[in-house]
């Protein structure tokens, strides 16, 4: 059989003659012309499962800040290191209401003498405390992921109150004070964990 003929009997068959190498279907499929027009893929980003973001209801009452551009890009910051950090919504509710109370999402400097000893960025953490220097804390990636680095070493985290598993990593002196801002928090997850 002459290797024109070769080819054509082999390609009818699905596979490709290359240089006396017989290659099977894959091979065949890289080797020839593919039609090349844009296909539309519908993706449904679903939010996240509101029994995920709070599993245990919200605990007394809530409050809840309107937020201006930058308090809404640190909330973003914070999901995103907690996407990163390999860690469920809820990691990200905690970390978001945590740093609603601490710094009302705002990403504090040295406040001087309003200053809680030398705490700073979104979680009011302190340098003096092994949370990092003021560059890192005050990089809300940084502060963040520290912050998620304390809360996975909270054993059961997942499944206590938000105050409980916030409390034990930020040892804060209002330990209950994290439990308001937990609606708020699951809300901000809820609209951009998936944008």
């Amino acid at each position: 059989m002459n290797t024109i003929m070769r080819k054509s009997v082999l390609s009818v068959a699905g596979l490709a003659f290359a240089g006396g190498v017989f290659a099977g279907p894959i091979a065949a499929h890289a080797a020839t012309a593919v039609d090349a027009r844009p296909v539309a893929v519908a993706v449904q980003a679903d939010k996240p499962d509101p029994a995920k973001l709070i599993p245990h209801g919200t605990q007394g009452d809530q409050s809840r800040i309107t937020l201006n551009d930058e308090q809404t890009a640190n909330a973003k910051a914070i999901i995103a290191a907690t996407k990163k950090a390999g860690l469920p919504e809820r990691a990200a509710v905690v970390s978001i209401a945590t740093s609603l109370q601490e710094s009302k999402l705002e990403n504090l400097g040295h406040l001087g003498d309003m200053n809680d000893h030398d705490s700073l960025g979104l979680f009011q953490q302190r340098p003096s405390s092994g949370w990092g220097t003021p560059e890192q804390i005050t990089d809300p990636a940084y502060s963040t992921t520290a912050f998620l680095k304390g809360l996975k070493q909270v054993d059961g985290w997942q499944d206590m109150p938000l105050t409980e598993a916030a409390q034990t990593v930020q040892v804060s002196a209002y330990p209950d004070a994290y439990a308001q801002w937990e609606q708020q928090a699951a809300d901000l997850v809820g609209q951009y964990w998936n944008s």
